[in-house]
């Protein structure tokens, strides 16, 4: 069927073409509006009958003697013996006809609009037929890989050089490096070398760097391609794209194929409600052949990468496929020093910069996020034209990355000025006094985001994990603005509201993740299933009414006990309260040091330190001796 379309579509075209060309022609040679017939008129030039007559083109038009003087309008052939009867009439009759431009014209002339109109409409035929063509070719490559293939070579070459921190991980890959270059080492003593690795990490870890690294190092293709690209709403399209995949990774073997987010296809087969996408788990029934079944793709390394490992199919998984899982973490403070190091490559930096604070003060960022404060960082020096990215851009770029925009030209009143540094210095007031909690870095109350104010902590060590002591003093740090509000201005508002959001999602989860109640015993009550990926709806278990209220009340003794101490602490240090909220007022921004010397000698030692430094800095006005 799709092979007599193809054949017919042609013959249309050129009988609509030819159709509209004969038209063009019979309307262009034949009468016209015409009063009077041919012979009509040439019996009246015969008779001495025409008064007046014009000449233009192919048309003779004119006027008759007599009463009525009749018009007349016909189209005359253009030949020599028409043309010559007419002016021989005109010259006995005095009549004044342009004989040049009757001279010069002929046939073709009045078949130029057929012609244009014949190259116009060949245009067009060649230009449909043409979009014929690639409309079937399209057609024909639907199905084909929509893969990207990287060369390794030239300055674009990624290697294990280019990538920073990651250790661990690099050695691991590294077994796939010696593979790729030495296969018959490992074929010796009958070594399989793992067909599949997945990279399981969160979002910008440096999971598809790291997989282009390995082909760099291993000078071997790369195909790059997503998961989603397989899925389409045809079926069969997926399956046809993973065959040709396989078919040109195969040419070019030994090669590297990466799926990035290889959920979005390798999702768990006939999980939820309505069933699987049957598109969709073709796909992945391509994908398992592929992989390892009775077809030979030696020399094919397949890396994977996805931040849900929990969701994918168990057939993707299993030794054979998918043999080595690979866990690309959060970087620690030394890599984050060495990533920074590699992020501010062909950036000028001030001689002030230290990349071990800044590494400090940014615990849990990924490599991503850290190559975004480095672009900050420079965007906000050239907007200010500084030639040089100072310690300080960094800082304001850290800010502006975990908390946002600053806006200082939003208009605040005093009585809400008042009431965001009582909230914030009774935040900064329980970190002070609380031992297993990081220290104040800054205090604000400039807008920032969505938030009126902030105080940040500066980690003063890497913590992988959190006690429950630790817990329970970031909660009363959490609720120490709205115990501040409480205290102070003996009214409650409603810039609690996120601070009461986090507290609420900690303290449930230390109940019913952590098992950290008294009450309860030492089980993980887990409260969220998604039934859509892996469990059937009818075999989901709930917990009793009884268990249900319980664990809402260990939430509530855990948020009280923090709420208390937060409480307890504002309430005994109300003076250090007001002199923190002073500052605030005052000077808006208070760094570690300002925070620091309002505790311990209080607002009037930071006025006299800040006009100190004020004249220091200020130019001197005393005249120059020479």
């Amino acid at each position: 069927m799709r092979r007599s379309q193809r054949s017919l579509l042609p013959y249309l075209i050129l009988i609509i073409a030819f159709s509209l060309i004969g038209t063009s022609f019979l309307r262009g040679i034949g009468p016209q509006e015409e009063s009077m017939t041919f012979m009509q008129v040439f019996e009246a030039l015969e008779n001495d009958q025409v008064k007046d007559m014009t000449l233009q083109g192919d048309v003779l038009s004119g006027v008759l003697r007599g009463e009525d003087s009749q018009e007349f309008r016909i189209t005359i052939p253009l030949t020599g013996n028409v043309v010559d009867r007419i002016m021989e009439y005109a010259a006995a009759n005095g009549i004044d006809l342009d004989t040049e431009a009757i001279a010069g014209r002929s046939i073709w002339y009045d078949l130029i609009p057929t012609v244009v109109m014949l190259l116009v409409m060949m245009g067009l035929f060649y230009f449909l037929f043409s979009n014929a063509q690639g409309g079937a070719n399209k057609a024909m490559s639907f199905g084909k890989s929509k893969a990207t293939l990287v060369k390794q070579g030239g300055d674009r070459r990624v290697t294990f050089a280019d990538v920073a921190g990651l250790k661990e991980e690099k050695e691991e890959l590294y077994e796939l490096v010696d593979f790729l270059k030495t296969p018959q080492k490992f074929a010796r003593i009958g070594a399989r070398i793992p067909k599949g690795i997945l990279m399981v990490g969160l979002p910008g870890t440096g999971k598809t760097y790291l997989s282009r690294a390995v082909a760099g190092e291993a000078g071997v293709p790369f195909y790059s391609i997503s998961g989603s690209d397989f899925v389409e709403m045809f079926v069969g399209v997926g399956a046809s794209r993973v065959r040709d995949l396989f078919t040109q990774a195969k040419k070019d073997a030994p090669c590297i194929i990466f799926i990035d987010e290889i959920d979005a296809v390798g999702r768990r087969r006939g999980a939820g409600l309505g069933g699987g996408n049957d598109e969709r788990e073709q796909t992945l029934n391509q994908l398992l052949v592929e992989m390892d079944g009775f077809g030979d793709h030696q020399g094919i390394i397949i890396i994977a990468a996805t931040n849900r490992p929990d969701i994918l199919d168990p057939a993707l998984l299993r030794p054979g496929r998918f043999d080595r899982q690979i866990q690309i973490g959060i970087p620690d403070v030394k890599e984050r020093v060495d990533m920074l190091k590699v992020h501010s490559k062909n950036k000028p930096l001030a001689a002030d910069v230290d990349f071990e604070v800044i590494a400090r003060r940014t615990p849990g960022f990924t490599p991503a996020d850290l190559e975004n404060i480095m672009n900050e960082a420079a965007l906000l020096t050239a907007r200010r034209n500084q030639t040089e990215i100072t310690m300080a851009t960094l800082e304001e770029a850290i800010t502006k990355v975990i908390v946002g925009v600053e806006k200082k030209s939003k208009v605040i009143t005093p009585k809400e000025k008042r009431l965001v540094s009582v909230h914030e210095a009774g935040h900064a007031l329980v970190t002070y006094h609380l031992p297993n909690v990081d220290p104040v870095h800054m205090v604000t109350i400039i807008p920032r985001g969505g938030a009126g104010g902030f105080t940040m902590s500066l980690p003063e060590d890497e913590k992988n994990y959190m006690t429950k002591e630790q817990l329970q003093s970031m909660l009363a740090v959490m609720l120490g603005g709205r115990a501040a509000e409480k205290v102070v201005l003996k009214d409650i508002t409603t810039g609690a509201s996120n601070d009461l959001k986090h507290v609420t999602d900690i303290a449930r989860n230390m109940v019913v993740k952590y098992a950290m109640s008294e009450n309860l015993p030492q089980m993980a009550f887990s409260e969220e299933e998604n039934v859509f990926i892996a469990n059937d709806i009818m075999t989901r278990r709930d917990h009793s009414e009884r268990l249900v209220a319980e664990i809402d009340r260990e939430i509530q003794t855990i948020v009280d006990h923090a709420y208390e101490t937060a409480l307890k602490i504002v309430e005994d240090n109300v003076d250090k309260l007001e002199e923190l909220a002073k500052s605030l007022v005052e000077y808006e921004t208070l760094d570690d040091q300002d925070f620091i010397t309002v505790m311990e000698d209080g607002f009037e030692a930071l006025k006299e330190k800040v006009e100190a430094a004020k004249a220091k800095t200020a130019p001197s006005l005393q005249p120059q001796v020479a």
